[in-house]
């Protein structure tokens, strides 16, 4: 077991007058929300959109687990495809307080370094302000990608607070925090 130092750090905006978009930068490109995703599915998505990135929260969840938490009410998610195959998401979580947080966010690996990054946090950030009264939050950290703080704050976000910790790493790239 290895350990690795991580430093995690939240964002939010606080005004749809902050967002910096970008236009879609693909016309072979589009986004659309799912409605009764099927659990293999979401979980196709985020173990592959996390897999070089630590995502293990939710690696274990069962069939039934993933639909609960599809089920609930505050809960969307959104697809990215390219050329008709799907290449990124992100899950937005809407809280009582009138806030949404980008919960998950990425891409694919083959789907990184062309631009889509940006144009879907545009997107993921015009579909949150729909959803917020005051402000939407996301947060990183130093393991996601090296685009992942940059891109965030070119699109308006700012930061807010940062915290350290570690995580364990296992074997085939399981971590635990």
């Amino acid at each position: 077991m290895k350990s690795i130092e991580a430093t995690r750090t939240y964002l939010q905006m606080l005004s749809p007058d902050e967002h910096k978009p970008v236009t879609l930068v693909s016309a072979r490109a589009h986004v659309t929300q799912v409605f009764d995703c099927p659990a293999s599915f979401y979980r196709y998505l985020y173990c592959e959109v996390g897999r070089d990135y630590h995502w293990v929260d939710r690696r274990n969840w069962t069939d039934e687990q993933i639909q609960a938490h599809l089920s609930q009410p505050s809960i969307s998610l959104w697809v990215l495809y390219h050329t008709g195959a799907p290449s990124g998401y992100f899950e937005l979580h809407q809280y009582e307080d009138g806030s949404v947080e980008i919960a998950y966010f990425g891409l694919l690996k083959e789907y990184t370094g062309r631009g889509l990054g940006k144009s879907l946090l545009t997107i993921a950030i015009e579909q949150a302000w729909k959803k917020a009264t005051h402000r939407i939050w996301v947060h990183t950290c130093t393991l996601d990608h090296p685009a992942a703080l940059t891109n965030y704050i070119k699109r308006g976000f700012k930061p807010f607070q940062q915290e350290n910790y570690i995580v364990k790493t296992y074997a085939e790239g399981n971590t635990a925090t």
